[in-house]
């Protein structure tokens, strides 16, 4: 196995391993979990890629953290997983907060990483996603599942998406997303505000698809365009969603990602 230029971390996150096929590593987004943010489209990912994700402190299995978080550590994390199972080289799918770990990944192991992939994705936040991370970290501090839930479908959702919901569907959804919120949704929306990878994108030298939501309320597209004319080896996709693509247009979703990967990612 090629070895990292840098010290391997031990991994201590939860992970998950499906799959066949050339490396892929996940990164979900912030308030979620791999599940929650790949799950509708892992059985297709993991039909054409050994698929590696891991969960982050909160997430899933592994345990909330005590302590703020960091991007260089969960970035490294993402990495372990993939050592721990096998894999020597490998593309980076990075959704929202994922994004900007995938971009980390890259530029502190460049050897390992062949491709990236980043959806909703952000290199720093803007003024609007500080203000949605800070309240949304807030109200995930106050243990008011409710608020939670309704706030995140208020900014989360497309448009079509949201109105287009009779309103006991909309109750039961609002209820949906307060249950499966991710117990460190706090200190992960907190490191959404704090992140910044700008420094990182001109070093980004694989193949990247930079996949734009245009009707996002919580990452802007500006904010996913700049990724795209920042990174040099870019292209830039759009699909017509809120910041959920998984559940609005999962479909098209998968498809521009496993589209992308079967040309750069062999």
């Amino acid at each position: 196995m090629t070895m990292s230029l840098r010290n391997l971390a031990e991994p201590t996150l939860a992970r998950t391993r499906t799959g066949s096929g050339p490396g892929l590593l996940l990164a979900h987004g912030a308030g979620s979990s791999l599940a929650g943010t790949y799950g509708p489209i892992l059985e297709g990912l993991a039909a054409r890629h050994t698929v590696v994700g891991i969960d982050y402190p909160g997430s899933g299995e592994t345990p909330r953290s005590t302590s703020a978080l960091s991007i260089d550590d969960l970035a490294d994390q993402l990495v372990a997983a993939a050592d721990a199972e096998g894999l020597d080289r490998f593309a980076v799918s990075g959704y929202s907060l994922g994004g900007p770990i995938a971009i980390r990944a890259a530029t502190r192991h460049p050897e390992r990483v062949t491709a990236l992939v980043l959806t909703a994705a952000f290199a720093h936040r803007d003024n609007r996603l500080a203000l949605i991370s800070s309240i949304w970290s807030k109200i995930a501090s106050s243990n008011d599942r409710e608020l939670l839930g309704e706030f995140l479908l208020m900014v989360a959702l497309g448009t079509d998406a949201l109105e287009s919901m009779p309103f006991e569907q909309l109750q039961q959804t609002i209820g949906f997303a307060a249950s499966t919120a991710a117990d460190g949704s706090a200190e992960q929306t907190d490191l959404v505000g704090r992140v910044d990878v700008g420094d990182d994108l001109a070093n980004i030298k694989v193949p990247t698809l930079v996949i734009s939501t245009t009707d996002d309320r919580v990452t802007s597209v500006a904010l996913h365009r700049q990724l795209a004319d920042s990174i040099s080896s870019a292209e830039l996709a759009e699909i017509a969603t809120g910041h959920l693509p998984m559940l609005e247009r999962g479909d098209e979703w998968l498809h521009l990602i496993n589209d992308f990967l079967g040309k750069h990612n062999g």
